[in-house]
């Protein structure tokens, strides 16, 4: 088994690559943070949060992504009049024992001298994270997303299924590994709740997905989209069978939501459909809000597994592409990570491709670096939701 690396972290944790966090607290600082890590974009990653005003959801995300295992240090980017609380986000870094500073550019200068400024600072971190010693690291410390984006009738026959094996052999390895999406599962409740490890726990996730299918029918509009139909899909309970098959056959052991943080191995659902009454419109509106959800709860990497195509990846956590299908495969070889469509050729098998996933995985967690991270990829967004905390039921006993 591939040996993994990561780096210590002070609350215990490992991260599987050692970057600098560029953090901008309103869409206003959005160029000055671009322009800061542009110099260096393989060491300096992007994130941030466009909105002028406050959103605990939104302050929650930044503070577990801005302190996630795969960052070393972070620079926050504010232009200083918006209503995030800068102040409560430095002292939450300074405090996991990151290096942190923040650039306010009403104060410091502006655009020119605030860019400036930034990126002497993000240079000095960078050298020295680069310097940094590695540890070993076991499979049972790593946390592992998976998602589906541009479904089409073979996502759930290879690249799912395949990724589901993958996930098996994560868990049983004692990795923690997160599937979602809620809206993605719509008759599949009575399937996840029989897999629950508690009666307690199959109620919750019954209610998640119920919660779901309310919360789609007040938009008029379900988690289906046309691209989805001209690739062969019919209905969203067909779609969400193939999404579930991502999941795997290990009992489920939790229910978390964006931010959670798995408190140990095993398999958990996240419910990504805010509580209460619509106020925000569609619950994720591309697929990289999932992997930044995914990111906020540990996730050292996603598996994304692909049918139609899709060329995105994300900041600070790799993500692993896995084409569903042969064609787009050779359409787009140079964006994808694994060819599950092999299986349609006849020239693997789902086991066979889901040992793949999984060496790839450890391979990844070793210092190997995604067909995305080689591009340059480092997508992110991260818009307004809200959310109650989770009841005792939700997490492993």
């Amino acid at each position: 088994m591939t040996a993994l690396r990561g780096w210590q972290r002070a609350d215990g944790r490992k991260g599987i690559r050692n970057v600098v966090a560029v953090a901008y607290l309103v869409e206003c600082a959005h160029h000055v943070a671009r322009e800061i890590a542009g110099a260096d974009r393989e060491a300096a990653h992007v994130i941030g949060f466009p909105g002028c005003f406050p959103n605990a959801y939104a302050q929650k995300m930044m503070e577990r992504l801005c302190t996630h295992p795969n960052v070393g240090a972070v620079l926050l980017v504010s232009l200083g009049c918006e209503s995030f609380d800068r102040y409560q986000l430095e002292r939450v870094v300074s405090d996991s024992g990151r290096p942190v500073r923040t650039v306010t550019i009403q104060n410091d200068g502006g655009t020119r001298a605030s860019i400036a400024a930034g990126r002497t600072w993000v240079a000095e971190q960078a050298a020295a994270l680069a310097a940094a010693p590695a540890v070993p690291m076991a499979v049972s410390e790593l946390v592992v997303g998976t998602v589906c984006g541009g479904s089409d009738g073979t996502s759930g026959i290879t690249g799912n299924p395949a990724a589901g094996i993958a996930f098996d052999r994560l868990v049983a390895a004692g990795a923690a590994c997160i599937f979602e999406e809620t809206g993605e599962l719509i008759g599949c409740e009575g399937i996840m709740a029989a897999r629950a490890v508690t009666p307690e726990l199959a109620a919750e996730l019954r209610a998640s997905v119920e919660k779901a299918a309310r919360y789609y029918a007040t938009l008029g509009y379900g988690s289906f989209a046309a691209g989805n139909a001209d690739g062969g899909l019919t209905t969203i309970e067909e779609k969400s069978l193939g999404a579930y098959m991502k999941s795997g056959q290990s009992p489920i052991s939790g229910l978390i939501k964006p931010g959670d943080i798995p408190p140990k191995g095993g398999l958990y659902l996240m419910d990504v459909v805010p509580d209460g009454e619509v106020r925000f419109g569609f619950p994720n509106i591309s697929d990289n809000a999932e992997i930044v959800e995914m990111m906020a709860s540990g996730a050292h990497l996603t598996l994304f597994v692909t049918g139609r195509g899709s060329v995105v990846g994300s900041a600070l956590a790799p993500v692993i592409k896995i084409a569903a299908n042969p064609h787009m495969y050779a359409r787009l070889a140079d964006d994808m990570d694994v060819n599950a469509g092999a299986v349609l050729d006849g020239t693997a098998t789902l086991e066979g491709v889901g040992q793949a996933i999984f060496d790839l995985v450890l391979a990844v967690g070793a210092g190997q670096r995604t067909k995305s991270e080689d591009l340059g990829h480092q997508e992110f967004i991260l818009t307004y939701k809200s959310f109650d905390p989770i009841g005792p039921a939700c997490l492993p006993i």
